[in-house]
């Protein structure tokens, strides 16, 4: 497959199998991340990897979080706990903060391009793949950083969410509709 061929294939992908995710392919993920471009080379990611034991823990935050957050909501609560819980793997992605606020920008974009290149990399594997940033990733609630043990120095960037793609999701696969690059272009 041709750089085009899999940036136009690529989807997200939110429904998986009850299958463990072997621990080389979330290697060779977050190898792939390491190589995404960074400014002066700072390499500014940190991943916490979230699976067995700890991703029980992680459900039941998800858990309370949830009902917090939409206490009129019980069938929201429950439909996305199931996600947490069918997920196998799930990876916290931070960038360094910096004294300088337009270095820490840098490094936010950076670890931007790390999580797209694993992203990339998930689909060479068989992969299914979703970053998510809301909800019950719990990207902008401080008890995912506690709960990851990252350090004041990190800035949540986002969760992703990792499988093999549940069957039936992979059928239904939509053709993506984008905006014309024309559109959006305006030549100087």
């Amino acid at each position: 497959m041709n750089v085009f061929e899999l940036l136009q294939s690529r989807r997200a992908i939110r429904n998986y199998e009850n299958k463990e995710v072997e621990r080389e392919k979330i290697e060779r993920l977050l190898e792939a991340a390491t190589l995404a471009p960074n400014d002066r080379m700072r390499e500014p990611w940190s991943f916490f990897v979230i699976q067995g034991e700890a991703k029980t823990r992680y459900e039941q935050l998800a858990f309370e979080y949830l009902q917090e957050r939409f206490p009129t909501k019980p069938h929201l609560v429950e439909s996305s706990i199931k996600v947490v819980k069918q997920t196998p793997v799930m990876i916290a992605v931070t960038s360094d903060i910096l004294p300088k606020e337009a270095d820490s920008k840098d490094n936010e974009y950076a670890v931007c391009c790390a999580i797209h290149s694993m992203w990339l990399a998930a689909q060479e594997l068989n992969l299914g793949f979703v970053w998510r940033t809301r909800g019950v990733g719990l990207v902008h609630d401080n008890r995912l950083h506690k709960f990851i043990g990252a350090p004041e120095n990190k800035k949540m960037i986002g969760m992703v969410f990792i499988g093999y793609p549940d069957k039936k999701e992979l059928e239904e696969e939509k053709n993506k509709k984008r905006t014309p690059f024309k559109e959006k272009t305006v030549w100087l």
